[in-house]
């Protein structure tokens, strides 16, 4: 079992994983091209290559089940492309059917051997995947009533969707025996250090311009006592600046303003007059008429576009001295490569010290490349709107079913 905040989850290691037929729910959704359908990138299917692997090598039969975008989006689509690119991973034949729960998808699970590994179509094209509802409610949906006869055991591997309630998720755990895969178990790891009080001391770096989100998150650290330290840039930093009393000129408030953004202010300093301990830049590197210059914080004259050397410094000390990094969003417009410094700058403070360091995806993958990485000090999460909600204090359903399989496994 592994043990997350107050959640005990099966994995592997749980189960009986040998010679059994397996239904395992991970998550391919991948970028698509907009014209031609085709896959951007298939990291999120390389990543849980050794979970199907070990499922193979120990004689089970593994049918897959997935999404691909939600119904009206331009990257809605069946999975064909999915299934080639799990075929180049794997070095194998997998199957597909064009179907999910119908006579021909159920044809093909009764008749899949030992060793084979079959792919429904995008689980999204059943009209109750797109419903959300409680684990009771969707382990007697049609989707699962038809499924779960024929499988021994169900394996969740989707943290990136893990704050979903849908019957693919939650509905499966509550009528078959139920584990985490090796991603998902992988991500609870890592993510179980930051409540791990040993552990300590734990430093978030939040930015970009997630502000409500990043708000959400600061407040449950705080609350829970889980932070050490907060260091703030992006436009986050701007709206807690302003919450200090901090004069970042008008250029900054009326982009704030034209965000939404300035109605957070008091929000922001009810947290900080909680004792949150966050930090906010002490300087800026800004662009105004006459090119890029730096401003302290006190005297900012034009658009803030990335944190000052001095604030650099300040949070890479505080960097190198912690024990577990949480990295998400950038500090600057990384998308001009004259403002990612300050970013690639903490980021490498993280990864060169003796920190667990884990990146919460997003922006921040894009400058992994730039830098010298040992990725046995470090995480990068899957998760999108689930490492959110996980850092802001919030259940995750699918976590929540698999904690009830727990009844199922020892019937």
């Amino acid at each position: 079992m592994i043990k997350v905040a107050d959640l005990e989850l099966p994995t592997f290691d749980d189960v009986d994983l040998s010679n059994k037929k397996v239904l395992l729910r991970v998550d391919f959704n991948s970028p698509v091209e907009r014209e031609s359908k085709k896959l951007m990138d298939t990291s999120r299917i390389k990543a849980h290559a050794p979970t199907i692997k070990e499922l193979i090598e120990k004689g089970n039969s593994v049918v897959i089940i997935t999404h691909q975008g939600r119904p009206g989006d331009d990257d809605f689509s069946t999975l064909e492309l999915h299934r080639d690119a799990l075929s180049d991973e794997l070095g194998i034949d997998v199957k597909f059917v064009n179907d999910i729960f119908g006579p021909c998808a159920l044809d093909e699970i009764k008749n899949l051997r030992n060793g084979e590994v079959l792919m429904l179509d995008n689980i999204r094209l059943a009209a109750e995947e797109l419903i959300e509802a409680s684990p009771d409610v969707q382990s007697r949906t049609y989707l699962v009533r038809r499924l779960a006869p024929l499988f021994d055991i169900y394996i969740n591997d989707a943290f990136a969707t893990a704050h979903r309630s849908q019957p693919s998720l939650v509905g499966f755990p509550l009528v078959l025996p139920s584990a985490a895969g090796r991603l998902m178990e992988k991500e609870l790891v890592a993510l179980s250090k930051i409540f791990n009080i040993e552990e300590s001391p734990k430093v978030f770096v939040l930015g970009g311009g997630k502000v409500l989100d990043s708000i959400r998150i600061i407040e449950n650290l705080s609350k829970k006592r889980i932070a050490d330290r907060i260091l703030l840039g992006g436009l986050v930093a701007e709206v807690f600046a302003l919450a200090k009393g901090v004069n970042i000129g008008d250029q900054n408030k009326k982009i704030l303003d034209s965000q939404g953004f300035l109605p957070l202010i008091p929000r922001a300093r009810k947290v900080l007059l909680s004792g949150a301990p966050v930090e906010i830049p002490v300087d800026f590197i800004v662009e105004g008429r006459d090119g890029m210059k730096e401003n302290y914080a006190t005297n900012v004259n034009g658009v803030i576009k990335d944190i000052g050397p001095e604030t650099i410094n300040v949070y890479s000390t505080l960097l190198n001295e912690a024990k577990v990094v949480v990295l998400r969003g950038p500090m600057g417009v990384i998308e001009d490569e004259r403002f990612r410094i300050g970013t690639l700058k903490l980021m490498n403070s993280a990864l060169s010290s003796d920190s667990y360091t884990i990146v919460g995806g997003g922006h921040l993958l894009s400058l992994l490349q730039f830098l010298n990485v040992n990725k046995d000090k470090l995480h990068i999460s899957t998760g999108g709107g689930a490492l959110l909600l996980f850092l802001a204090g919030e259940r995750l359903p699918a976590l929540d079913a698999l904690a009830q399989s727990v009844k199922v496994i020892r019937r």
